[in-house]
């Protein structure tokens, strides 16, 4: 049996999201603009529509599992996220001014990564006692 066979148009709608999600997390991980833990979050919403096995592999996966139970469970964002987070918006901002970009465009990445600091310093930090980002119990 195929795949179009087996998903109905929204399942695969919501399998092609999640897989989307999955890469721009994947990218985010690398790139200091982008974020990561929003498009992982996203990627297991969709997955959760789509796939249990995807959704099953993303919960269990050993980088983006805990973000998932940090942020269902608690609402939260670890410590050693936050500080990446914001370390990566720091670079961002510091990259544009030695790049000589142009006034208007830090304007709005002082705002925009401004609000980003705000949201993550304000996320609680997950409970001493639940996995850590790298996958281990404490």
């Amino acid at each position: 049996m195929n795949l179009g066979s087996r998903l109905s148009p929204i399942r695969l709608l919501w399998l092609l999201l999640g897989l989307s999600a999955v890469a721009l997390a994947g990218l985010g991980a690398a790139l200091p603009l982008l974020p990561t833990t929003p498009f992982v979050l996203l990627a297991a919403f969709a997955f959760a529509r789509s796939s249990e096995r995807l959704h099953d592999w993303l919960l269990r996966h050993r980088v983006f599992g805990p973000l998932i139970h940090n942020w269902r469970a608690h609402g939260a964002i670890s410590r050693r996220a936050k500080i990446f987070g914001l370390l990566s918006i720091a670079a961002v901002l510091v990259v544009s001014v030695a790049t000589s970009t142009p006034l208007w465009i830090i304007s709005i990445q002082v705002v925009v990564l401004g609000l980003s600091a705000t949201f993550i310093v304000t996320r609680p930090s997950p409970p001493a006692d639940t996995v850590s980002d790298d996958g281990r119990d404490p």
